[in-house]
């Protein structure tokens, strides 16, 4: 078995982790109501007569002065509502790439080729199959991951400690996804019209500056993604991607400090003199302080998850399945290109890719995340569900051969779950599974960490976090307020976690403050480098030093100094064996606590915890 390297601490996330729980209930409840739609529309197309394809044939209509148009039901949800899902999935290929996994190359490589395999490889099989079948056209078929059935069938296996392979699966899902959007968008449109297309292209340069309008952006975005949904459609391209350009047009950025100080001071304002107008300024203040990309993601899922995508299910899984269907489809190379390519394609394009980068060293897979456990990963990919039947009516025109892939559709997920199922439970039974990162690698040293508290308090809380953080608790008072809570009852640990790519100032930051502790003022320098988050560069951290009255001969020699360089690597390897790569993190009395990290929040979590054992006391 390859081993791979550790991963370096990466770019934090813009908002605070779910609770696991809360996302494996979520990815069940989603893939349960898929599987319902599913059930019934199998059971429904099966029943006598066809009232299963007269229903969602049924005409609708809309008009507009002269104008007029006319579709089916079941165009309406596969053009219309799912719009919004791909308008989710754009959303998150957004987020992902401006501040989540694909912003880290080191964390982003293996993924991203492990996508790209899975992408070529299942297209390639499917063509071996049908070459000359006449059908070589329906390809794109069998490329695409259906990412909701494939997180609910991890959330339904439920191996242990499985976050790392959500977190690996989620992110190769994204890269999928694009792959996905950029195949419907240029094998399977109807050809362009360059008129409707010309006025699309400036749609989206207006939607681009929507941004810049000082109030009314949601409902600018609403009215110029509609008419963008209208035109897109009238260029010949299919309407669903008009949903992926306005996602891919909102902006999306991490809460910045200033902002949610701002909320601070309204809310103040507000309880101290409740009226409308403090209430409505709270109100907005903390709604433009999340991205309108996080805030549109949050309010849509659950409709997307709960609502539409099983709807989809009940329209496009219904096929009357009889002994013909049955026998043509064991012999249709079509059945066998779509079974072949989603399971063995999917499998071995995405474990051999993750393999291979790791022999060559391009890439490193995250702690705690085996090859093993890739390969079940790999196996439940090939349930493609959603887009795979989305695409089936648009590459295959003949209505039995439709049947047929919606049957190997259908029939290569149920393979690719108990085949994950098999390779995940047989394959940790051989190599259990070991949680990373949950305790605190290194217990607190009080000849070389920074605490404040006595060495025999019961509650302990150790922060990784670095000196250009906007939300690091000294910059935010979390800690503050917790150790006024406990008194001389707990003690807080700061360890240094400089995130570079995002902080760039964080490394220095955090020389200044070891070289201030080699004079014995780390939390007075610590505490200036809070206080002027904005002016971190060498000279301003000089001029800090000269305020404090430090040596500025020896802090210059500190500054630079192998101690002070090792000490804050050795802080980075901790991090780097734990898999942390946010700050702030947080150890309540050892063990990782995952989830908001207000005081409240952190009172109650040291509260619940079990006290630490005395220790000896700091010389």
């Amino acid at each position: 078995m390859t081993t791979f390297p550790l991963i370096p601490t990466g770019a934090p996330r813009p908002a605070p982790v779910p609770h696991k729980k809360k996302m494996r209930g979520g990815d069940r409840l989603s893939a349960t109501l898929m599987l319902v739609g599913v059930a019934i529309a199998m059971v429904w197309a099966n029943l006598p007569g066809e009232t299963y394809h007269q229903f969602w044939d049924l005409p609708l209509g809309a008009s507009f002065g002269d104008a007029s148009w006319t579709f089916s039901l079941h165009a309406l949800v596969n053009e219309g509502f799912m719009t919004l899902f791909f308008f989710l999935v754009g959303l998150e290929v957004k987020r992902e790439l401006t501040v989540g996994e694909l912003t880290d190359r080191s964390r982003a490589v293996v993924p991203i080729a492990a996508a790209v395999a899975g992408l070529v490889l299942p297209a390639g099989i499917f063509l071996l199959f049908n070459l000359a079948d006449g059908e070589f056209d329906a390809w794109g078929v069998v490329i695409s991951t259906d990412t909701a059935f494939l997180l609910g069938a991890l959330a339904l296996i439920g191996p242990k400690f499985s976050s790392r392979l959500r977190t690996f699966l989620l992110t190769l899902a994204v890269v999928d996804d694009i792959g996905a959007l950029l195949v419907i968008g240029l094998f399977y449109n109807s050809g362009l019209n360059p008129v409707p297309f010309v006025i699309a292209l400036v749609l989206m340069v207006l939607i681009a500056l929507v941004r810049f309008l000082p109030v009314g952006r949601g409902f600018a975005y609403g009215v110029l993604g509609a008419a963008l949904f209208v035109v897109v459609y009238l260029a010949g391209v299919h309407p669903t991607l008009a949903g992926v350009a306005v996602a891919l047009l909102i902006p999306v950025f991490p809460p910045r400090r200033n902002d949610v100080e701002r909320s601070v001071e309204l809310t103040r304002a507000f309880r101290e003199s409740p009226n409308p107008a403090y209430a409505a300024a709270v109100t907005r203040s903390l709604r433009e302080s999340i991205s309108i990309n996080e805030r549109i993601d949050t309010g849509l899922r659950p409709y997307v998850s709960f609502a539409i995508l099983p709807v989809f299910a009940l329209a496009n899984a219904g096929v009357h399945i009889d002994g013909d269907t049955l026998r043509d489809a064991l012999v249709s190379p079509v059945a066998w290109g779509i079974v072949a390519g989603l399971v063995l394609g999917k499998f071995l394009g995405i474990t051999l890719a993750t393999w291979l980068v790791g022999v060559v060293g391009r890439g490193q897979l995250a702690p705690g995340l085996s090859l093993h456990r890739v390969a079940g990963g790999a196996a439940l990919s090939g349930i493609g569900f959603t887009i795979s039947l989305f695409l089936v009516p648009i590459a295959i025109s003949d209505p039995h051969t439709q049947d047929l892939a919606r049957v190997a559709v259908l029939a290569a997920s149920v393979i690719a779950f108990f085949l994950g199922w098999a390779i995940l439970t047989v394959g940790d039974r051989i190599s259990p599974p070991h949680p990373v990162g949950f305790t605190l690698a290194r217990p607190v040293d009080p000849q070389r960490d920074h605490i404040k508290g006595s060495m025999d308090a019961p509650y302990e809380i150790v922060e990784y976090g670095d000196f250009e953080c906007p939300f690091c608790s000294r910059a935010t008072g979390s800690v503050d307020a917790v150790r006024e809570r406990f008194g001389d009852d707990i003690r807080w640990v700061w360890r240094h976690l400089p995130l570079d790519q995002p902080h760039p100032h964080a490394q220095e930051a955090a020389q200044a403050a070891e070289a201030a502790a080699m004079q014995g003022r780390f939390f007075e320098m610590a505490g200036k480098l809070f206080a002027h988050q904005k002016n971190l560069e060498r000279d301003d951290l000089f001029r800090y030093a000269e305020m404090l009255g430090l040596d500025p001969d020896r802090f210059a020699d500190d500054f630079v100094s192998p101690k002070v360089a090792h000490h804050i690597q050795d802080d980075r390897l901790d991090a780097e064996i734990m898999d942390l790569n946010t700050t702030p993190t947080f150890f309540l009395n050892g063990r990782r606590h995952i989830g908001p990290y207000d005081s409240a929040t952190l009172i109650r979590g040291l509260e619940n915890s079990p006290p630490m054992p005395a220790k000896t006391p700091a010389v």
